[in-house]
């Protein structure tokens, strides 16, 4: 059943516990200089612009899909994914496509190199049928947060969680509703969250789920701070 406007079902505030991810991904060294000179790496090329991995954990990656993987089955939770190959944007940067099957929507993650070390992260992801409006990326949002956007949906019903780096549940998610049968109509949803986060950085991830068997189908994820 389609539906539209700024109806909100349900709101769950949950503040989440730090973990460590357990992950297969090779750790890169540092890159070294003859002339023992300092590298500095422009404020844009920082890890701290990027969704995953978290900065301050150990987890780095040297190949674009083994990050792109990570990301999917490790922060959204996708199971057993189809991952792409890695398709070439600029020197530094391009995008993985990532389906729950073979047959099922494309999550697109967008992977950059970044840091002195160039190792491979994710700025986000993107899917057609999923598209933020409010905030940006990279914004600086606060309590309580107004998430915008249009998309299609089963039935309508999109899931928005706002995450916060080194937090294994979401800082607060809750379902709106958007379109259905393939209809984008707007969605909107308010969400609070106190006591803040006491990291800096985070994500809005907007996804659906299979009603089949309740796993994410596809999701967009932006890069915000706190």
């Amino acid at each position: 059943m389609a539906g539209c406007g700024s109806s909100t079902d349900k709101t769950t505030d949950t503040v989440g516990s730090t973990t460590t991810t357990k992950t297969t991904a090779t750790t890169a060294s540092p890159s070294s200089s003859t002339s023992g000179a300092v590298t500095t790496v422009p404020a844009s090329e920082q890890p701290d612009s990027a969704v995953w991995p978290s900065v301050s954990s150990s987890t780095r990656y040297t190949d674009p899909v083994e990050a792109a993987t990570g990301f999917a089955t490790t922060f959204l939770g996708f199971v057993d994914p189809v991952v792409g190959d890695f398709q070439q944007g600029d020197t530094r940067s391009g995008e993985v496509a990532v389906q729950a099957s073979d047959s099922g929507p494309i999550t697109t993650v967008l992977v950059r190199q970044l840091g002195a070390d160039d190792s491979w992260w994710v700025l986000g992801a993107a899917t057609p049928n999923l598209q933020i409006t409010m905030p940006e990326p990279l914004a600086a949002v606060t309590s309580p947060l107004r998430v915008t956007g249009t998309g299609t949906a089963f039935e309508g019903t999109i899931n928005v969680e706002v995450r916060a780096d080194d937090q294994s549940k979401p800082v607060v998610a809750g379902t709106t509703m958007g379109g259905s049968m393939g209809e984008m109509r707007p969605f909107t949803i308010g969400m609070s969250f106190l006591p803040a986060p006491t990291v800096s950085g985070g994500a809005i991830v907007v996804k659906t789920m299979s009603p089949k068997d309740g796993n994410i189908t596809e999701a967009t994820v932006i890069r915000i701070h706190f």
